[in-house]
């Protein structure tokens, strides 16, 4: 009887595991002579990290951070987010969209006017063309649907098929409206990995917009010519129902070039 009871609470502690880990992505692309990495940050909802999200980001040393969304939350005090911000935004070009929490705030624009303090990027339905390792590289973003603007964003969107292009888009319910158009990769968040999981069997029980059993609460899905991850985000004391076998997540998303494949 003590060794389940030893059992039980071994597999509870590991269930309700909520300190956030760092995942790891790859993928390869011909468009590019250098590999590039990027740091994905999704559904913070101002929660509290302190400095562990910061250093945890520094450790991983990208060239390019991107706040995918709900940076910001509606019920909870903007000052973790602020502190995130202060730590992270003078290190790294900072790209950042919308979620449905900074809309349903009422004070979006506020928000948006927060990060713009810091040198963030907001992108609004536009495309951000930088030069990174003497190759350029098209990053776009859109509105959450929220806004009602993001199909017209969508159209107003420039990709040029000789870049490396990526699109930001907080919700990954409307992937069908990204692929329409030539993306290297897409990410997004929004899901928080289906909240409730079974490792191997279950990728995630619920996720808004998708309901039950979502195909995209979070991981890596290819498509024929475009790569799509869902971070499962960084939401935790803004959450009701808590997170079981769902440990927040870092993303980080390592871009590498076809020839250094071969070659390797």
């Amino acid at each position: 009887m003590k060794l389940i009871k030893i059992c039980i609470t071994f597999i509870l502690s590991i269930a309700f595991n909520s300190n956030f880990h760092t995942v790891h992505y790859t993928m390869t692309s011909h468009k590019l002579s250098h590999p590039i990495r990027l740091a994905l940050i999704t559904d913070l909802h101002s929660c509290k990290y302190g400095n562990m999200l910061i250093d945890a980001i520094k450790k991983e040393q990208p060239d390019i951070l991107l706040l995918g969304g709900d940076i910001f939350d509606d019920q909870i005090s903007d000052k973790n987010t602020v502190h995130f911000l202060e730590g992270i935004t003078t290190k790294y070009p900072t790209y950042y969209v919308t979620g449905n929490h900074e809309y349903w705030s009422g004070r979006v624009d506020e928000m948006k006017n927060i990060l713009k303090s810091f040198h963030v990027e907001v992108l609004e339905g536009n495309t951000k063309q930088i030069r990174l390792h003497n190759q350029i590289i098209n990053i776009s973003g859109i509105d959450d649907q929220c806004s009602h603007n993001y199909k017209k964003q969508l159209n107003q969107l420039h990709t040029n098929n000789n870049y490396f292009s990526l699109l930001l888009a907080h919700r990954p319910s409307y992937i069908k409206d990204y692929l329409k158009y030539d993306y290297d990769l897409i990410l997004s968040g929004h899901a928080h990995g289906g909240q409730w999981r079974i490792p191997y069997i279950l990728n995630g029980l619920f996720a808004p917009d998708e309901g039950l059993f979502p195909r995209f609460a979070g991981g890596i899905y290819q498509f024929p010519h475009t790569t799509f991850i869902v971070s499962r985000g960084l939401a935790k004391e803004s959450t009701r129902v808590p997170r079981i076998f769902n440990r927040p997540e870092l993303v980080i998303v390592d871009i590498k070039t076809s020839l250094a494949n071969h070659s390797s």
